[in-house]
């Protein structure tokens, strides 16, 4: 596991994050479709009451997202998703010390999103929607390259895997290679091995025992699970039901290696985390 992360640091702009512990990062979605949160932070002063109220529970990044990515979602326009994510993100960085996150797969968004001080891009679709790679680039922003099977409208229609971890790791490798090829620095790359994002229960599964064999290069490990499906369809909880399988998922990812932890549930998960490190740095 040690060898997984190397650095300990991530560039996020004109910030930078300390990745010798892990860190939590919020979920802010302002959509009106997201699948656990949808409209309810829609409205700027909403947005902002949500992101104070998360960083008080020990949030270090916050990571805005204006493109539902739920099975079944449908995209956005370029225009609707910048006139979502925009104003949020410079609202953010005028009155809190906090590394923005987009989570977004449009080049314009990228661009306008890094001028209004944003740090990090988490984009599902691993740069690979035409102009991301050179629009991430530009930015010199931290980037999240995550595992996707197809498209979120399709992705769960009937996802098949010959080797799962090979075909993962495979495509996370060549992301991270292309990222690099087009400018993209080596230490501003972390990876998501796409939890939910074309996968069944038992891919998921699968996936998350063996997380820390899923590095390529060596990159940091963002996982996302919170509220997620695979929660629901293991323990046959209903959305509202899931916060307990989603912190035994944190704890495990920590030991697994993960040194960001995506989460609609801040307070709950940093204890989660830190008490899992505390454990793990008794090991001597």
């Amino acid at each position: 596991m040690a060898d997984a992360v190397r650095a300990r640091w991530l560039p996020c702009g004109s910030q930078r994050l300390d990745l010798s512990t892990t860190q939590v990062m919020g979920v802010l979605n302002v959509t009106p479709d997201s699948f656990s949160d949808g409209g309810h932070f829609s409205k700027l002063d909403a947005a902002l009451y949500r992101c104070e109220q998360m960083l008080d529970e020990g949030a270090t990044l916050i990571d805005v997202g204006g493109e539902s990515t739920r099975p079944g979602a449908e995209p956005v326009s370029a225009t609707e998703e910048l006139d979502r994510v925009v104003p949020v993100v410079a609202a953010l960085r005028e009155r809190f010390d906090v590394v923005v996150s987009m989570d977004t797969s449009t080049p314009e968004v990228m661009r306008a999103g890094a001028a209004a001080g944003a740090g990090v891009i988490n984009d599902v679709r691993a740069l690979r929607r035409s102009g991301a790679l050179a629009a991430a680039a530009e930015t010199g922003l931290a980037v999240c390259l995550m595992h996707m099977q197809g498209e979120p409208g399709s992705m769960q229609a009937a996802p098949h895997y010959e080797d799962l971890l090979a075909e993962v790791s495979a495509f996370l490798g060549e992301r991270v290679a292309a990222a690099r090829a087009a400018g993209v620095s080596e230490e501003a790359l972390v990876i998501d091995p796409g939890f939910g994002f074309g996968k069944t229960l038992e891919h998921n599964l699968q996936l998350f025992a063996r997380m820390s064999e899923v590095a390529p290069l060596q990159r940091p490990l963002l996982v996302g699970v919170s509220r997620k499906s695979m929660i629901g369809n293991a323990l046959q909880r209903p959305l509202e039901q899931r916060l307990a399988g989603g912190l035994a998922l944190a704890s495990l990812a920590v030991t697994l290696g993960a040194r960001i932890i995506r989460t609609h549930d801040v307070a709950a998960t940093l204890d989660a985390v830190r008490m899992t490190e505390a454990v793990l740095a008794s090991r001597g």
